[in-house]
C-alpha cells in the first residue's frame, strides 16, 4: 500500500533525518545522472525530492503521484509540475520520457508487474531508469519510522531479475543511506562520515536503499527473413528475352 503523501512531506521536508535521507539519495543519483539539458524527466511514486536540480535545464519535469498516495503542489514558489494519476495508467504519451526517477511506488505497489509496464511504455528510444527501493539487507526496510520501512523491500538480484523480466537493461547499481534509521543526535552528527565509509563496503551489505539504473530494451523482430519465390513464373516476356 502506498503512503499518504502528508507522511511522506512531513519525513522529507520537515524531518532531520529525512533531509539527510534526501540529500545521501540525490547526491547518489547525481552521479549517474548529473544533467538532464533539453530532456523530458519524470519522476513516480514520491521522487520530488530528487527532481529538483534538473528544473532548471530540462526541457520539461513532470511528478506523477498515485491516486492511493495522494498529490501536493511542487515546487513550491515555482509552477505546479505534479499530477495525481492512476498507478498503471500515466497522462503521458508512449515514448515521451527521457529519464525516469521510481521512488517510493515500485515497492507499495499492489501491481508492480504493471506498473514497470508502464514505465517501459513512457521511455523513449534510449531512455533511462532509476529504481530506488529498500534494501533488504539493509536497516532501513527494518524499521517503521521512515517510508523505506514500508512495502516490499529487494536484494539486487530480486530487483534486477524482475527489471529484466519487463525488458529493461540493468546497466548499473548504487546505494545511500549507510547511517541508521535513527533520530538520536549521536547519529544525525555523524551521518555524513558514515556515509563516507559507506561508500567503501559492499553495495548489498550496508546501504538502506539500493539504486539500480536501467535502459529501455526493444526486442528486434524475431525469426528470419524467407523470400517467397513463385513456384511458376510469369513467362508472357520470355519473347523479349530471348527472341526466338
Amino acid at each position: 500500500m502506498h503512503l499518504d503523501v502528508q507522511d511522506l512531506r512531513n519525513f522529507y521536508y520537515r524531518s532531520t533525518l529525512g533531509r539527510a535521507a534526501q540529500a545521501s539519495i540525490r547526491s547518489t543519483m547525481l552521479e549517474l545522472w548529473p544533467e538532464a539539458k533539453g530532456q523530458s524527466v519524470a519522476g513516480f511514486g514520491f521522487a520530488v525530492p530528487l527532481l529538483r536540480p534538473y528544473l532548471a535545464e530540462a526541457r520539461r519535469v513532470t511528478a506523477l503521484m498515485p491516486g492511493p498516495q495522494g498529490v501536493m503542489p511542487w515546487p513550491a514558489g515555482m509552477p505546479n509540475v505534479s499530477v495525481l494519476c492512476e498507478e498503471t495508467l500515466w497522462p503521458i504519451e508512449t515514448g515521451h520520457v527521457d529519464k525516469l526517477v521510481v521512488m517510493h511506488g515500485l515497492e507499495t505497489s499492489e501491481r508492480p508487474s504493471r506498473l514497470l509496464d508502464e514505465c517501459w511504455r513512457v521511455l523513449g528510444p534510449g531512455g533511462k531508469a532509476l529504481f530506488i527501493v529498500p534494501n533488504r539487507a539493509g536497516l532501513w526496510s527494518r524499521s517503521d519510522r521512515t517510508p523505506f520501512g514500508y512495502g516490499r523491500p529487494y536484494t539486487l538480484g530480486q530487483l534486477e531479475t524482475e527489471l529484466k523480466n519487463h525488458h529493461f537493461l540493468p546497466e548499473d547499481h548504487r546505494a545511500a543511506l549507510y547511517r541508521p534509521p535513527s533520530t538520536r543526535r549521536f547519529w544525525l552528527r555523524s551521518g555524513a562520515l558514515l556515509e563516507r565509509m559507506g561508500m567503501q563496503l559492499p553495495t548489498v551489505l550496508v546501504g538502506g536503499v539500493l539504486i539500480v539504473e536501467a535502459s529501455k530494451r526493444v526486442q528486434p523482430p524475431r525469426g528470419s527473413v524467407v523470400k517467397d519465390l513463385a513456384r511458376r513464373p510469369i513467362k508472357a516476356l520470355d519473347g523479349l528475352a530471348k527472341p526466338a
